[in-house]
């Protein structure tokens, strides 16, 4: 069967279910601009997009105040137009950013003050450092590369996490089998890390490493099909995990990957690998190859850690995994067959899954409203603090390309889990007092409304603003706070004392959207700044 029958059959079973299934799509930008590759969302309610520089002109011209790239060549060509855009939530207003060096499969995280830390690439931007400091909608911000500060090792493909003190350890990358951090390191630069050059295949699954930040404060560390714990302090190995069965789950056979929410004492971290394309599929450029559906699930602090097995409704490569406020994760975009890369992958995924970890094995997936976007190669989702998921970009040709089966997507969508629908909001609650920053530790009070009366605890929960490439959030992490049962204010107020995560290692310091889950249903966000 060709790919354009297969689509028609999925668009056709996509119109005769799509009432029957849980949650709601939108459009949000008819026209982005640009195509986005990387997503983050800023404190201030605006969204940071990101394409790679020499992907072709895109429909975003620059402002006159911004000067042109110019493209090497004979003559040597200039590019006037965005290849970085903003996007403000409220209004869906979208600003062109200038951004001069090549971001194409770089990496990224927050810093404790807010701002955007962007790393790496391609050509002129492979040792590059960026920082993008946001700012309130109507005024003016914008990229600034870091003209006396250079990566020590070039970065592509690399992998950022935020770690307890605030700096930034950056992973792995295309023939960068290292670390490094930021701030620079002066006295050890770049240090070797053996595993990546030992799991590196001959289609390179060991790029964008998953990187999940322990609250043992080690770094649990996942690439091609295994795994280790990782002491950044000493620079070693401290465990080794079994293997993960079914092949490889990195870039470029990319599944994806979360570490599910802290709670309780914060003792305990368990982390979810899905998805990935067949060995081989990319080495041999097979579009067709199935995808695979199997997921592993392994307690990563527990004594003797064992990959548990169960498997997705569809086989998917290119998935987002998205931390719900509620605990549970979405899993959206991709394709059903082939591989990441240029016109490598066949049969968009259209179907949207929730996974809910609290379930026992075989009751976990829940099948969603799909898509009529296909998402594939290049694609992001991230989670608003209103409670939707962001659904941007797809290009899975090396230049921007409109007239064929999967054109370039410039399209930003919503997708509202179920939560969001109508018939919750009289149990929805409403952060009405929230502290502006708290320190490790704290005990501070909120105060929620909620229509109906509440019964039993109101969760107040952290989430991280992460930054999603490739299939793959880094720095995303969900902290639930130990909270006391609400006390009544009257009129439909409660007051819920709750203590903030105790150190660096729960939540590296920064800035959260904290919302208030009642029965399941999650209230819009406010951002707090979490202090050492």
């Amino acid at each position: 069967m060709t790919s354009a029958k297969l689509l028609l059959l999925l668009l056709f079973f996509t119109v005769t279910r799509a009432a029957d299934l849980p949650g709601e799509w939108e459009l949000l930008v008819a026209d982005a601009g640009i195509s986005s590759m990387h997503t983050a969302v800023t404190r201030f309610n605006t969204v940071v997009l990101l394409d790679r520089t020499h992907s072709g002109p895109s429909r975003a011209p620059l402002l006159p105040r911004y000067r042109c790239r110019l493209i090497p060549g004979n003559p040597p060509r200039k590019d006037c137009t965005a290849h970085s855009v903003l996007l403000d939530i409220k209004t869906l207003a979208i600003r062109p950013l200038n951004i001069l060096t090549d971001t194409w499969c770089s990496s990224g995280q927050f810093l404790p003050d807010g701002s955007l830390l962007q790393t790496g690439g391609d050509l002129d931007g492979f040792k590059k450092i960026r920082k993008f400091i946001p700012c309130e909608s109507g005024t003016i911000c914008d990229w600034e590369e870091l003209r006396d500060t250079e990566l020590y090792q070039g970065r592509w493909y690399a992998t950022n996490q935020i770690l307890p003190d605030g700096s930034v350890i950056i992973i792995g990358g295309r023939t960068a089998n290292s670390v490094e951090y930021f701030p620079p390191r002066k006295e050890i630069g770049a240090v070797i890390f053996p595993f990546l050059g030992e799991v590196e295949d001959n289609q390179m699954d060991n790029l964008y490493p998953y990187v999940h930040l322990l609250p043992t404060g080690e770094l649990f560390i996942f690439a091609n099909n295994k795994a280790v714990l990782f002491d950044y302090t000493t620079h070693r190995v401290t465990k080794n995990y079994p293997v993960l069965e079914g092949g490889p789950r990195n870039y470029p056979s990319a599944g994806s990957s979360v570490m599910l929410a802290l709670s309780g004492d914060y003792s305990s971290a368990t982390v979810v690998v899905c998805g990935g394309a067949e060995y081989g599929a990319y080495l041999q450029r097979i579009t067709d190859s199935p995808a695979r559906g199997s997921c592993g699930r392994i307690e990563a602090t527990g004594p003797d850690p064992k990959w548990e097995m169960e498997n997705m409704p569809f086989g998917r490569i290119m998935g987002d995994m998205v931390t719900l406020p509620t605990g549970d994760v979405l899993i959206i975009n991709g394709a059903e067959a082939g591989t990441q890369g240029f016109e490598l992958a066949s049969g968009p995924c259209l179907y949207p899954i929730l996974y809910r970890p609290d379930q026992p094995t075989g009751l976990r997936f829940m099948t969603l409203n799909p898509s009529s976007v296909p998402r594939m190669y290049h694609s992001t989702a991230n989670l608003l603090p209103d409670g939707r998921i962001l659904v941007a970009g797809s290009n899975p040709h090396r230049f921007y390309k409109f007239d064929t089966e999967f054109p370039t997507e410039l399209r930003i969508e919503a997708f509202s889990p179920e939560y969001m629908s109508p018939d919750k909001a009289n149990v929805r609650p409403v952060l009405v007092e929230l502290p502006e920053r708290i320190k490790y530790g704290e005990v501070f009070e909120v105060v929620a409304a909620v229509e109906l009366p509440v019964v039993g605890v109101v969760e107040i929960n952290f989430a991280s603003a992460p930054f999603a490439t490739h299939s793959f959030s880094q720095g995303q992490r969900l902290v639930k706070l130990s909270a006391e049962t609400p006390a009544v204010e009257g009129g439909g107020m409660y007051r819920i004392k709750c203590i903030a995560p105790p150190n660096g290692k729960v939540a590296p310091p920064g800035y959260y959207m904290a919302f208030a889950v009642n029965l399941g249903v999650p209230s819009v966000a406010k951002w707090i700044q979490l202090l050492s």
